[in-house]
């Protein structure tokens, strides 16, 4: 007699294996993607020796406003590169299947899009594709595009007035600065650069010793002022002006007139610790302030001298003769 068939004891036990293999297929995926990922962990990256600026001004119109993109290849290798936004969306593309050797590859982004506009402030990155490997890499290195110029200011300037005879006494103006960013500070004399800040900060000082274009400057006043210049290069300023004096000795008056024989006396200017003076064939030394002299027994003009550490001043000395007593 034919054994019958009961359909219920077949879905039954399809039922009962059912999870059992559904698990096996999950553990066997698990175990396959496990694999591929130890394996890619154990391939070599296609690209190494990646240098990505960090920031740039595509408005600076200096050396740092493109942004430099440079890495090896491993092998040889057909490349495509863009710039892609914080939300991975190309924004440029800077290389479509370019034939790349072993070896350093270079790319530059000059801050815009494929339509030539200026791109936003903010961070991008380069996304590199390579044909023959099958892979696309978007790199770590964030490029951040910054436009905004720094804000400096001029805090103070002291002393005004100096002498940069290099006696070390008030022979430099210390300038003082703050900042909205870290900034490299320079100093402008008259509009014109002079001096320039070493490294970045928020605040400090410029000491300015009184050349211009390395040479001593001549007696005056002179205006002082700042710019600064921000990681990207950016420059902010220029700030407003301070005046400031370089004086090496100055006499309080250039005409004197005086009787012949009579002391007079003449205010002198100087940081220098001692003056020397000359008139009428005599000499002496005196302290900066005011100095009496003695003018010369003989009616004439006379010229006065006064010297401070090589540098000197010169007022006339008109030299009466006595009045005669009635």
């Amino acid at each position: 007699m034919r054994e019958r068939h009961d359909p219920t004891i077949t879905g039954s036990a399809v039922a009962r294996y059912a999870p059992a293999a559904l698990v096996a297929a999950l553990l066997a995926a698990t175990a396959i993607a496990f694999v591929v990922t130890e394996r890619l962990k154990l391939t070599p990256t296609p690209i190494v020796g990646t240098s990505v600026d960090k920031i740039f001004s595509p408005v600076c119109e200096c050396g740092t406003d493109t942004a430099t993109i440079t890495f090896r290849l491993r092998r040889r290798d057909v490349v495509s590169v863009s710039v892609v936004d914080s939300g991975g969306t190309p924004v440029r593309e800077l290389a479509r299947d370019q034939v790349a050797a072993r070896g350093r590859v270079t790319f530059f982004w000059d801050g815009r899009d494929d339509g030539g506009r200026l791109v936003p402030e903010g961070e991008y990155r380069p996304r590199i594709e390579l044909r023959r490997e099958r892979r696309t890499i978007t790199m770590p290195n964030p490029i951040r595009v910054d436009v905004t110029p720094p804000t400096i200011r001029l805090v103070s300037a002291r002393p005004r007035v100096f002498s940069p005879d290099g006696d070390k006494r008030a022979d430099r103006v210390i300038v003082r600065f703050r900042a909205g960013e870290r900034v490299s500070a320079s100093l402008l004399v008259d509009g014109v650069q002079q001096l320039r800040l070493r490294g970045r900060r928020k605040q400090g000082r410029l000491d300015w010793f009184g050349t211009i274009d390395g040479k001593p400057a001549a007696r005056g006043v002179y205006g002082l002022s700042l710019i600064a210049r921000d990681a990207a290069g950016n420059v902010g300023g220029p700030t407003g002006e301070v005046n400031v004096t370089v004086r090496y000795v100055a006499l309080g008056r250039d005409r004197i007139e005086v009787i012949a024989g009579a002391r007079f006396p003449v205010l002198v200017s100087s940081d220098a610790a001692r003056i020397t003076w000359r008139l009428g064939g005599r000499s002496g030394t005196a302290r900066p302030g005011t100095v009496l002299l003695t003018a010369p027994l003989v009616p004439g003009r006379y010229t006065l001298t006064m010297t401070a550490n090589g540098y000197r001043d010169r007022a006339a000395v008109l030299v009466r003769a006595p009045e005669e007593q009635p």
